[in-house]
């Protein structure tokens, strides 16, 4: 089987075992589970960005940007990072953040060091180009992440996890992954995309879009950091970034316009009208980004949680990760069944619907429809179901065509 493949199967089982400790998740408020629950969300966070966003994107910039013939050592870091995965994956739901969990956490942090430079090493992509700009970006504002869980360590030993220092460490990690890492490396995949279909498109304009995506990942921000009630100063520079955004996603759906019928026919009408719900949800999610920028909503997101797990649901299971899924299909490195891939988008948008109508009820102190937590199980185990599909729909095509040789 080709690596490449196999590698991408991977990725998919660690978004089933995600999703499935999702479930898990679930049912805490509905039935008496023998886990504790933080060591099982340790759990979950860490396999669904570091198991399956990590491994996909990492096996993405390898197929379109680094030669084969480096297969050899790429399988080397690959099978090194799944080590230290795997025992994430059996040491958190255990032990919660101890010792054995931090040792494997830091030496997945070192293999994606070790990745990132092998990456500038051996890439075959014109450093002019588009793609690669925001490929480049991508790993390293995935590395700048890091230091927020550097930082953590420090924390704990001089001012203890009760202090602002250890909250601010975490989101900074999370806000480079999220609206870093993940978003510039999609966005890299998607001008690839243009480029090697020789999809004509203005690079200035796009050069500009590159310029403006990385000043408001930086302003942005300060948007994890409102919870503090920091000065004005901040506040503003936080909104500045919100806005930005927004201008910034109005240049750029004003460049796929202009290309909008060669693109469709370049990705036929399935993963056209998949990437035309990222776009949709990437607008309502810059949308809310702006808004936190207020200060009675940067505090109403502070007071209710589930604002804050739908938001970022939000950008997880649907920008991220249906985007990916496009992107592996368009490569031919995963099987994308139209049933499956159905089923998993729809117990994603009754998910979020009823997350955020959680959220809204405690904002306007009204009471929860009945049997709710049983409905937002049902509502989220389609996910896992979605996703199971894809991936026996994907192994069984590979062992078809192998069998075939």
């Amino acid at each position: 089987m080709n690596n490449i493949k196999l590698h991408s199967k991977v990725a998919l089982l660690y978004l089933f075992i995600a999703a499935f400790l999702g479930i898990i998740l679930r049912f805490f408020p509905v039935t008496n589970i023998d886990a504790t629950y933080r060591y099982v969300v340790h759990t979950h966070s860490h396999i669904a960005l570091l198991g399956w966003v990590y491994i996909a994107l990492a096996t993405l910039i390898f197929h379109i940007g680094i030669d084969n013939k480096k297969q050899k050592k790429h399988n080397l870091i690959f099978w090194c990072t799944q080590i230290t995965i795997i025992g994430m994956l059996f040491s958190f739901p255990f032990i919660g953040y101890a010792f054995y969990s931090i040792i494997f956490s830091t030496l997945f942090l070192i293999c994606s060091y070790w990745f990132y430079a092998f990456f500038r090493k051996n890439h075959n992509l014109r450093t002019s180009a588009t793609s690669y700009k925001f490929i480049s970006t991508s790993l390293l504002l995935m590395v700048i992440s890091t230091i927020g869980p550097w930082a953590l360590g420090i924390i704990m030993n001089t001012l203890g996890a009760t202090s602002p220092w250890y909250k601010n460490a975490i989101y900074f990690y999370l806000h480079f992954q999220y609206n870093g890492w993940f978003i510039f490396c999609l966005m890299g995949v998607f001008y690839f995309l243009l480029e090697k279909s020789k999809i004509p498109f203005s690079k200035k304009v796009a050069n500009q879009f590159f310029k403006l995506m990385l000043v408001c990942c930086v302003l942005t921000l300060f948007l994890s950091f409102l919870w503090t009630k920091p000065s004005t100063i901040i506040y503003i520079i936080a909104f500045s970034g919100g806005i930005l955004q927004l201008i910034a996603i109005r240049i750029f759906h004003k460049q796929i316009q202009e290309i909008k019928i060669k693109l469709k026919e370049l990705l036929k009408p399935q993963l056209y009208k998949l990437l035309q719900l990222v776009f949709i949800l990437f607008l309502l999610k810059i949308s809310l980004q702006a808004f936190t920028g207020i200060p009675y909503f940067s505090e109403l997101a502070t007071n209710i949680l589930d604002f804050v797990i739908g938001y970022l649901h939000l950008t997880f299971l649907g920008i991220v990760t249906i985007a990916t899924f496009v992107f592996l299909k368009f490569f031919k490195l995963i099987q994308l069944p139209k049933v499956w891939t159905q089923v998993y988008i729809l117990g994603f948008i009754l998910s979020e619907v009823l997350i955020f109508y959680k959220g809204f009820s405690a904002w306007q102190q009204t009471y929860l429809i009945d049997n709710y937590f049983i409905l937002l199980v049902i509502c989220s185990a389609l996910m896992p179901i979605g996703i199971l599909g894809i991936l026996l729909k994907t192994n069984f095509t590979a062992s078809t065509q192998q069998e075939s040789l």
